[in-house]
């Protein structure tokens, strides 16, 4: 640093920098797409993150986020690269390899295919209506995916790994449309799904005091009502007018709302000694999140959530402000609410604003907890744990089973249509069939477009050692959905031998790879730091 307390830095331009941006390109794309398809190899990574500091892994976004070099340019290239990678992989769950494979795949084109007479502005504006093109033909190509076909998207993002195909498909059936399913570590080397149908609340009970079923440490109740309140209860008093009727007509109660000791301590006390039936839990989250997780779940119970936020006054609360659930389970870290009747027009319809607006979030862990408030309205919510027999192998089948989750879920929402590069490849053919390019500008971007969306299919070919030309002639003439099975060797339709892919998936890696190459092709200039 300068003593005037400036940056010095270093100007590149013209074909000098976008080179070295290429040759950027070329070195993260080779790293990643090698992982492409059910016969790509998996990638060593030197990690301080992990057990012995290595992580296996055939995730693109894995392997493209471990990814630095000491090159300025090159490693600028890189996180282009990346954020094409991760925002595919936010929006869809999946495709993150794909996404890079295509943006490598329109660069390499957009350098050959463009010249000095080309406008590259006006070529870029033909990239992308070419690509909302090739999106419209994907999208009429799509078919809705059906429980049989659930199986197929699974296994295939998985890495066709049948067992865990299997884990996830079933726990997808179990939840339906709106259910969500989660992705944690198991504790032991099994792999398996549990399945609640119910609102769960990641908080347990406040007292030991108010188990009943001590052989599995939980409280469970029927038939129960309850109380949604973020206002600390500090006096037994403030709840009097709801505890009378409950205590003289012998029902259950279940209390979701910060209790002062004295409070919680009398409750359980009464719980031991009169045989009440109630049960106390805290709040889930925190903050904002706190108060839209308890608008939700007082929605979902039919009860009136008293909130400070609204002022609320606590003492007014009478029986008819309760909610009701067929049943509770409250252990040490989690409570079940579950509430056997169907979903309602009201609540379906508050789910699918929810959906709206996580389309606009563009923060992983805000998108992460709109699913988590959808699976509280929804009432069915599943969690696929992930055992292994050491860190780095967990690791590794973690990212899969991450990734085969969204992908399923993005296929749930938007269809399937032909796996393995195919449903691109034929969307080339049909835009080369009926190209009007009236200028050298729209042509370029045509074929910039017809080259770098037959690459994916080609390069999961060749990472099955096996020539793609020679391969593509032997099914090209057949049916739209006839392609190569890399696995089993062998040609047929795609949609019949189970080698399908989400809409969602593809659309979002193509959308990125556009973005990010089309920026690489625009650049003239590069300002990096100085480096001695």
């Amino acid at each position: 640093m300068s003593k005037q307390g400036y940056i010095p830095k270093d100007l590149t331009f013209d074909e000098q920098g976008r080179s070295q941006l290429i040759q950027g390109i070329a070195a993260i794309s080779k790293a990643v797409k090698s992982t492409l398809g059910p016969r790509g190899r998996t990638v060593l990574i030197e990690s301080p993150d992990h057990i012995g500091g290595i992580t296996v892994t055939k995730d693109g976004v894995t392997v493209a986020g471990s990814i630095y070099l000491d090159n300025p340019i090159e490693n600028l290239a890189i996180q282009m690269m990346k954020d094409a990678a991760t925002k595919t992989s936010h929006a869809a769950g999946d495709g993150t390899t794909t996404a890079i494979v295509l943006t490598e795949a329109i660069v390499a084109a957009g350098e050959k295919i463009i010249t000095k007479n080309n406008n590259i502005t006006e070529v870029i504006k033909g990239i992308n209506r070419y690509v909302q093109k090739i999106i419209e033909t994907l999208q009429e190509s799509s078919k809705k995916i059906t429980p049989a076909r659930l199986l197929d998207v699974a296994t295939i993002s998985v890495n066709n790994d049948k067992q865990i195909g299997v884990i996830i498909a079933d726990a997808y059936k179990k939840v339906g449309v709106n259910g969500i399913v989660t992705v944690e570590k198991s504790q032991n080397h099994e792999t398996y799904a549990q399945v609640t149908n119910g609102i769960k609340i990641d908080r347990g009970y406040t007292s030991p005091m108010f188990l009943n079923n001590h052989r599995k440490d939980e409280c469970i109740l029927e038939d129960v009502m309850i109380l949604v309140c973020d206002q600390q209860i500090d006096n037994i008093l403030q709840i009097e007018t709801v505890l009378k009727p409950i205590i003289q007509q012998n029902k259950k109660l279940l209390i979701i709302a910060p209790c002062a000791d004295n409070v919680v301590n009398t409750l359980a006390a009464n719980v031991v000694r009169n045989n009440l039936k109630i049960c106390n839990i805290i709040p889930p989250q925190f903050g904002y999140k706190s108060h839209e997780l308890m608008e939700d779940i007082a929605f979902a119970v039919g009860a009136k959530y008293f909130s400070e936020k609204t002022g609320d006054d606590l003492s007014l609360i009478n029986n008819s402000d309760l909610g009701h659930v067929d049943k509770i389970i409250v252990d040490k870290n989690s409570a079940v609410l579950i509430k056997d009747s169907p979903v309602s027009k009201e609540t379906l319809q508050r789910i699918k604003e929810l959906k709206e607006q996580q389309k606009n979030q563009t923060i992983k862990s805000d998108r992460d907890f709109i699913n988590e408030r959808i699976a509280s309205l929804a009432g069915a919510i599943g969690c696929i744990y992930v055992g292994a027999h050491s860190d780095v192998e967990q690791k590794e089948k973690f990212d899969r089973v991450d990734d085969s989750v969204c992908a399923v879920r993005s296929a749930l929402q938007e269809g399937i249509i032909a796996g393995g590069g195919l449903a691109l490849y034929r969307a080339s053919k049909l835009l080369e069939q009926n190209m009007y390019a009236d200028n050298i500008n729209d042509k370029a971007a045509a074929n910039i477009i017809i080259q770098a969306i037959r690459v994916p299919m080609a390069q999961i070919i060749r990472n099955a050692g096996k020539d793609p030309s020679s391969l593509i002639k032997s099914f090209d003439g057949l049916g739209p959905s006839y392609g190569y099975d890399v696995k089993n060797e062998k040609v047929g339709d795609m949609y019949k031998m189970g080698i399908i892919d989400p809409l969602k998936v593809t659309k979002n890696a193509l959308i990125n790879a556009v973005s990010v190459a089309t920026t690489i092709l625009s650049t003239n200039a590069i300002v990096t730091h100085a480096r001695a």
